[in-house]
């Protein structure tokens, strides 16, 4: 069976990748390359990519900075430092994103004939985007049943499966590395340098779940202390 999985190259995305090969899908890896700061991940998705040896991974470029609102398409927006105790949704929210992304994921996937889309947003250690919230994940399965011709003519669903979502950032990390995904290539800091900044909302989430599994975090930090 066929699968999209968008991947970031990120910690969640990659470990999404791991659960779809774990599932015994078939992997077609989807990216955005939508200007954003931090485009280094990009290479990350490539490296993951290479890691499961897929048959194809499509990179789609879309300008997002040209809408501008985040932190992540606006350089005049500094990336501030991370606060994973905030309820407030911070400006490294990409508005609408995941809505683009997964419209993206559906058209390939009906092209393809794939009948999974998997995405690895989580409800419980993430940073309050709104559109991580099962509600959302929810809604968009309902769109995707109307709007393709795959479900309404068809009536073969593609299905969304978000196997991190109700996990923390500590159980990804051991979920990952139970599935020996290469979590050593993943890329997860906002501010886009060659090593993690450690301070960024991204990273903070990140190194939290490697320390409370008690596991080293493989990449490299600009300071040794963060880990």
């Amino acid at each position: 069976m066929k699968a999209v999985i968008l991947l970031s190259g990120g910690l969640d995305s990659t470990v999404c990748m791991a659960c779809a090969k774990e599932a015994g899908y078939e992997l077609y890896p989807i990216s955005f390359d939508y200007h954003q700061r931090h485009n280094i991940e990009l290479e990350s998705a490539k490296k993951v990519a290479e890691f499961y040896q897929v048959a194809k991974h499509i990179v789609i470029e879309t300008n997002m900075n040209v809408i501008g609102g985040s932190a992540l398409t606006d350089t005049s927006i500094d990336v501030p430092d991370g606060d994973i105790k905030s309820d407030k949704v911070p400006v490294t929210y990409v508005p609408a994103r995941n809505l683009i992304f997964l419209s993206y994921a559906l058209s390939y996937a009906e092209a393809i004939g794939a009948e999974r889309i998997l995405i690895g947003v989580n409800a419980l250690d993430y940073s309050g985007y709104p559109d991580c919230r099962p509600a959302f994940i929810e809604q968009f399965q309902q769109v995707a049943n109307y709007a393709t011709k795959a479900a309404a003519v068809d009536k073969k669903e593609i299905l969304i499966e978000t196997p991190l979502l109700n996990l923390s950032k500590k159980e990804i990390v051991e979920l990952g590395t139970k599935l020996g995904a290469p979590l050593h290539v993943s890329h997860s800091c906002y501010r886009g340098g060659e090593k993690a900044c450690g301070v960024c909302d991204s990273c903070q989430l990140r190194l939290k779940g490697f320390r409370e599994a008690g596991i080293v975090d493989p990449v490299e930090y600009e300071t040794d202390d963060c880990k």
